[in-house]
């Protein structure tokens, strides 16, 4: 079987483009190819509740989040993410368990036809088993977090009984826009007629967006930082970080909401269930410490918003000297991101093992003009290698930059 499943995944990836490996050329303008396998498949996302996420930073840790506090409470809880980081299984979740190797390998088969006709991207098809195992499985609610943007999103086929945005930044601006009102309006657009609204943090530049497509929509909207029930609030929780603190406020904002739609929370659970995220729905690479002599620890932040706020938590730490294991894909702002990094630590530049990867000799150069120092290890384990044999254990050590990094720091590639 697992022979087989090898080759379902190795037809997965060869046949369908996938932007996480590939960039610009997998990105779709528009939902017709989900509306078609969906429409093939009996429309399975009409078959089962759920609560859809967008963002820049932070969506994969709000729906982890959620995902708990439902598992927490008794209900069979679905949650689709992505990217994945060692196994494509994890983008689709039952009460933490990944989906069978045999629900790939049936679905691909069984569909076979059907994806050589319509020819979907990688994500589209992996929307389409998603929805497709929620609906076999009979969750209770799915927790559906998008994969960029949220206008055109393969996801945006969900009605769900709430929709959350956590934030803007910028990010993934050449399909999103090159401000922060533009990616705005994108990531408004899951927004539902009469489904409410949860925004996780205001901003002067985006607040009158949200407020105006959820008066077009007849939507109630939340704006989470500004419920003066949480004000001063610090929220327990095995997400750690400064920045966690946002999102957490995101999520029990929603849970607020979602009493209005008639489910039922308790304090003690929720409490429960925020403090065991990790464990609940296997969750990794949101700082994720290893160890702490020397102090190591895996972020999976990778725009210069999510950069930053990890520095700060990092700038938290005690340590001698930092190193820096750190590694991108081509088409991020570079000068922005360098911008935030610490000047005071030793670099290891490498290379994620994929086709999006900013060349890390290329890297190098360009962080030499911003003023940082290293050196170019190309693989990323081989990176991790050298800053471990050389980090003493007073020191720490960061490895981040991509996804992709802690991907690869995972798998040991």
């Amino acid at each position: 079987m697992e022979s087989e499943y090898r080759k379902v995944l190795d037809f997965l990836y060869a046949q369908l483009p996938m932007y996480q490996r590939m960039g610009a050329a997998a990105y779709k303008t528009d939902l017709k190819n989900t509306l078609d396998l969906c429409s093939a498949l009996g429309n399975p996302e009409k078959n089962f509740k759920s609560i859809h996420i967008a963002g820049t930073n932070g969506k994969g840790s709000t729906s982890h989040a959620l995902a708990a506090i439902f598992q927490t409470h008794g209900y069979k809880t679905g949650l689709y993410t992505s990217p994945h980081l060692v196994d494509f299984r994890e983008r689709i979740k039952i009460n933490g368990e990944m989906i069978p190797k045999e629900e790939v390998i049936r679905f691909t088969k069984d569909h076979k036809n059907l994806l050589n006709r319509i020819q979907p991207s990688f994500f589209e098809m992996t929307v389409a088993l998603a929805f497709e195992y929620f609906s076999k499985e009979k969750v209770d609610v799915a927790i559906i977090e998008t994969g960029m943007g949220g206008r055109l999103d393969s996801t945006n086929v969900v009605y769900p009984l709430v929709s959350v945005i956590t934030n803007i930044g910028m990010d993934h601006t050449e399909f999103l826009g090159n401000s922060v009102q533009k990616i705005a309006v994108e990531k408004a657009g899951i927004i539902k007629k009469n489904v409410p609204v949860v925004i996780g943090e205001t901003s002067s530049d985006t607040q009158e967006i949200f407020l105006n497509k959820a008066l077009e929509c007849d939507s109630s909207i939340f704006f989470a930082d500004n419920n003066p029930k949480y004000y001063n609030t610090l929220i327990e929780s095995d997400l750690i970080g400064g920045y966690q603190q946002k999102n957490l406020l995101t999520v029990l904002q929603t849970c607020d909401v979602l009493l209005e739609t008639g489910y039922e929370f308790n304090t003690f659970k929720i409490a429960d269930a925020l403090q065991n995220v990790k464990s609940l729905t296997g969750l990794r690479g949101r700082w994720d410490v290893l160890k702490n002599s020397p102090f190591t620890v895996m972020d999976c932040a990778h725009n210069a918003a999510g950069l930053k706020e990890a520095m700060l938590e990092l700038g938290k730490q005690t340590y001698k000297e930092l190193f820096m294991v750190f590694g991108m894909v081509k088409e991020k702002d570079l000068n922005t991101i360098l911008s935030v990094l610490p000047k005071n630590a030793h670099y290891i530049f490498c290379q994620p093992s994929i086709p999006r990867a900013k060349n890390a000799h290329e890297l190098y150069k360009e962080a030499l003009h911003a003023g940082l120092r290293g050196e170019v290890v190309e693989s990323v384990s081989e990176a991790y290698n050298k800053a471990a044999l050389i980090a003493k254990s007073q020191d720490a050590v960061y490895i981040g930059g991509s996804t992709f990094v802690v991907a690869d720091f995972l798998s040991g590639n």
